[in-house]
């Protein structure tokens, strides 16, 4: 359906969202707003040493979990040692991504390592999250683009729009299925950096008041565009994974090496999938909405937040932590600037909040929500669509 559908829509047929049982010209957005406003201030008022002790743990168990790995790479190919490294990497991510956010600035005792302005910054990249992703292009797309258009054409993870291509070629399922896998194996390099290296140039050119950059295959290095790519993104993480960090172990001889090389290969594939399954299901489904409209005015944000987005299971330690706390992305779209202790604890008040004021909260297995997700990308589903919603 385009954006023109409520033109075509016959007079005598409801609304797409009365379809679905959910009307959100009946939902008080600004008791909504309002009884937001009230937990936020709960939450700001009880931040402190309890949420920065809780920061160092998980830290922790990913360094953790990365001397694991790496101390037993050496040894033989091995998918634990692979699984571990994976999981110390996405621990990685998941830190940059609350404290990219700003999720602790304002904890008061905070560490400034810990703070958006110093975190994953000039040469703390390599300590802190050397990734494909370069960090002040995940800033932009991320923090500022998918958070503030969620669900719109101006969103950059839209992902029904993005995989409009596969539908469109009429391939035959097991191909596109294959597709699937190739893209979930391969998605944080062959997807993620190139998509948030072009909105950063793009936002560089707005910025300066420029004429946006001419539109270039970014893979390519012999392109301007594609050679900051390659030597922002690819080319320093390439070097790092796969290359000095196999090279530490060559006093363990050219077995080791090769074993350590073999196992990071193993754990970029695991991190990929692992990734793509948790985050690509937090706003694909078709039980979520995607939006014809720019948002208008913070009462239908918070609204737009809700029923655009999904949550997993919640509340335990190790399920939060190897779902990077994105099982609490209802919370986190309302307020994208909190600590993971501060989700945990209001998940149950908004939940709460949203079946009394009668709001759709989606919340099901990652499992349940991946294979939605795949439907969608399939052409299987497809998400709401509506011009707006009040």
């Amino acid at each position: 359906m385009n954006s023109s559908c409520c033109s075509e829509v016959p007079v005598s047929k409801a609304p797409p969202y009365l379809e679905h049982d959910f009307d959100p010209r009946k939902v008080d957005v600004k008791e909504l707003a309002r009884e937001l406003k009230a937990l936020r201030a709960e939450l700001d008022a009880e931040a402190g040493p309890e949420d920065i002790a809780h920061l160092e743990k998980i830290e922790r168990w990913g360094k953790l979990c990365t001397m694991l790995g790496y101390g037993t790479a050496w040894m033989a190919p091995n998918p634990v040692s692979s699984v571990l490294i994976s999981q110390g990497v996405l621990t990685r991510w998941l830190l940059m991504h609350h404290i990219s956010h700003r999720g602790y600035d304002k904890v008061p005792g905070i560490d400034p390592k810990y703070t958006s302005k110093v975190f994953g910054k000039g040469w703390r990249r390599l300590i802190d999250w050397m990734d494909w992703i370069y960090p002040e292009a995940w800033h932009e797309e991320h923090d500022f683009l998918h958070h503030y258009h969620l669900g719109e054409d101006d969103d950059p993870d839209l992902l029904e729009r993005n995989t409009e291509w596969m539908r469109e070629q009429d391939l035959p399922g097991w191909l596109q299925k294959l597709l699937v896998g190739l893209l979930a194996g391969t998605w944080k390099w062959v997807y993620y950096a190139p998509s948030t290296l072009d909105e950063l140039q793009k936002a560089r050119a707005r910025r300066a008041k420029e004429p946006a950059p001419e539109p270039a295959e970014l893979l390519s290095p012999f392109n301007e565009r594609g050679r900051e790519l390659w030597l922002k993104c690819l080319i320093p993480h390439a070097l790092w994974r796969f290359g000095a960090i196999p090279a530490m172990f060559a006093p363990l001889g050219p077995v080791a090496v090769g074993n350590v090389l073999l196992n990071t290969l193993g754990a970029e594939l695991f991190t990929n999938i692992h990734a793509f399954l948790i985050i690509g299901p937090n706003h694909t489904g078709e039980d979520l909405y995607r939006f014809d409209e720019p948002v208008e005015g913070r009462e239908e944000f918070y609204l737009r937040q809700i029923v655009g987005s999904a949550n997993y299971a919640c509340g335990n330690e190790f399920v939060d932590w190897t779902q990077m706390w994105l099982n609490y992305q209802i919370e986190h779209h309302i307020w994208p600037d909190l600590t993971m202790l501060q989700y945990r604890k209001v998940q149950p008040k908004v939940k709460a909040l949203c079946e009394r004021m009668g709001i759709p909260y989606v919340q099901e297995s990652v499992f349940v929500r991946a294979k939605k997700m795949i439907d969608v990308i399939l052409g299987k589903a497809k998400m709401r669509r509506v011009d707006g919603l009040v």
